[in-house]
Parts: structure tokens; sequence; C-alpha cells
């Protein structure tokens, strides 16, 4: 449980631990994210098929790091080994078909992406029925209408993911670069 006090002192430990954290390591983050928006922006099929091999890749070598670990610690066997296999067949599969992979798996976050919205629309309205307030109906049936758009066309929305992937990057980006500078600018005055 928290106590009052350390509630009040929130803010003061928040910003002594951005004071100590590096300016540049955000400024290079914003850069990373910057130069990654312009990719997808630039070759959306190049860079997603490369985002997805990079995927493939991880969970490939997770898998490698999962099943390593049964050896060290015996807890949850069964359930390393079985997420093991997983992600190495996951990684295989998509390090051997990079194409279909990523069809395949921009089309099942879709998919996902869809149920996940139906499910929480249904959700807003039940409660917005037994609550008697209309802002969660609202949202319950906004919800259940993006996941139904998301279900009937997850190809076309699918194809649209890089898109909206570089756009969010471009706007993480400059948003890091700012604040880094930000960022920078206090540090200096904290240690005059």
């Amino acid at each position: 449980m928290f106590k009052l006090e350390e509630l009040t002192k929130a803010p003061e430990k928040i910003w002594s631990d951005i004071l100590v954290f590096p300016w540049w390591i955000l400024l290079l983050w914003g850069i990373l994210a910057l130069l990654i928006g312009i990719a997808f922006l630039a070759t959306p099929g190049i860079t997603t098929v490369l985002f997805i091999t990079f995927l493939g890749l991880y969970w490939f070598i997770g898998g490698l790091f999962t099943f390593g670990s049964v050896f060290i610690d015996k807890s949850n066997r069964g359930w390393k080994i079985f997420l093991a296999i997983i992600s190495i067949i996951a990684g295989i599969i998509i390090l051997l078909y990079p194409l279909y992979s990523t069809v395949f798996v921009l089309s099942f976050f879709v998919i996902f992406i869809g149920f996940y919205a139906i499910f929480i629309g249904c959700a807003y309205l039940f409660q917005s029925f037994s609550k008697k307030d209309a802002g969660l109906g609202v949202l319950g049936i906004l919800s259940l209408i993006f996941g139904i758009i998301l279900l009937c066309f997850p190809l076309i929305t699918a194809a649209l993911i890089p898109f909206i992937a570089g756009i969010l990057a471009l706007i993480f980006g400059i948003a890091a670069i700012f604040t880094s500078i930000g960022l920078k600018k206090k540090q200096a005055a904290a240690t005059i």
C-alpha cells in the first residue's frame, strides 16, 4: 500500500531519475525512430519484410535461449520446452519464407486486433447498459465498428500497417529528439 508521503514525493523522484538518464541515449533513440519511420514510408514493402525477418530471427534465438534455460532453471520445464519449440519453429518458418510470413503475420495481427476490438466493444456496451453510461456505449459501438472493419478487410488493413508504423515512428522520433534537447538543458541547469 502506498503512503501519502510516497505519493507526494513521486514527482521529485521521477525528476531525479530523469535527470540521471543520459540525454544522448534519448537523442539516438529519436534519430533511430526517425530513420525507421522514413524507411517504412519510403519503402514500406522492403522495410516490412526486413522487420518481419528480424522478428523471425528474434523468435528463433529466443527459442534457443528458452530451451537452454530448461537446463539452468528446472521450474515450469514443460511450458519452457513448449514455448521454445513454438518459437524455434515460428522463427525457422519466417526465416525460410519471409514474403509469405510477412503477409501471414500482418494479417494475423490485424485479425487478432479485430477480435480484440469486438470483445472490448461488447464489454463496453455491457458496462454502459449496467452503469447507464452513454460514454461507454459510444466507445463500445466505435470499438465494434473498428473490429468489424478490421475483420472484413484484413489484407487492406495489413497493407496499411507499414504506413501507420512509419507515421508513428516519425512522430515518436521527433518527440524523442525534442525531449532529449530539453533534457540536456535541464541536466545542464541541474549541474550548475
